[in-house]
């Protein structure tokens, strides 16, 4: 498993779990907003904390850390994942993904096998604008889909989560993300930022606080629970 990074503690990144996050590289999207440029463009140049080494962090955390959050990057793209997981879980961890949705197979095995506790899905856009927003004209939003079905389907805790980009989504494109996913279980509107590890910085820019907060009026008949994350 290649873990290009390793936030300690974190009490936001897994509701309800004291944990730790991993980073790990690559992706299959190239979301221009992207706040993890480096990881997905160019995973070879980042440093990398070997398996063992984490594995041994966790063990001495035991009784004090209850999870692992794992991120990206996009996890699922990591052949080893599903082991690396099964690992996590045996020492007693509970563990939740971050995922683009884009590969519903591994998604789809490792609820099947009971290897994931919670997931946070991106849903990027509306399907119309999705191939605008992840960097791939043409993109078919069908694994998407997919994804997003089972993990509604699978009584799993769960949440959706769109980082709003004023050039991306707009009234139309947010209404009909809100038929999309329709009666989900949590969907988190987070404002874009601004930083050098953006895939492309200085291009974007957040939406005022007022479009955001309009933006959740728009959802609310089609999602009852829509929170703004992380805007000031």
């Amino acid at each position: 498993m290649q873990i290009h990074g390793l936030q300690k503690l974190t009490l936001l990144d897994f509701p309800e779990h004291l944990a730790c996050t991993v980073f790990t590289g690559g992706c299959n999207f190239r979301c221009p907003f992207c706040q993890n440029g480096g990881l997905v463009l160019h995973p070879e140049e980042a440093p990398v904390i070997p398996e063992e080494e984490f594995f041994e962090f966790l063990e001495g955390r035991k009784g004090r850390l209850e999870g692992v959050a794992i991120t990206g990057g996009e996890p699922t793209v990591q052949a080893d994942l599903k082991p690396f997981i099964q690992r996590i879980k045996s020492m007693g961890y509970a563990v939740k993904l971050d995922s683009n949705g884009q590969n519903p197979a591994v998604l789809s095995e490792l609820i099947s096998e009971g290897l994931v506790d919670y997931i946070a899905m991106d849903i990027k856009n509306s399907k119309a604008r999705y191939g605008e927003t992840v960097g791939i004209p043409g993109f078919s939003t069908a694994n998407v889909e997919k994804s997003v079905a089972l993990i509604m389907g699978s009584g799993l805790p769960y949440e959706f989560r769109t980082t709003l980009c004023a050039e991306l989504h707009d009234e139309t494109s947010v209404r009909e993300i809100g038929e999309w996913i329709r009666g989900c279980r949590a969907y988190f509107l987070q404002a874009y930022r601004d930083s050098e590890e953006i895939l492309m910085p200085g291009v974007y820019h957040a939406p005022e606080k007022e479009t955001i907060e309009h933006f959740r009026e728009i959802l609310l008949p089609y999602i009852e629970n829509v929170t703004i994350r992380g805007v000031d």
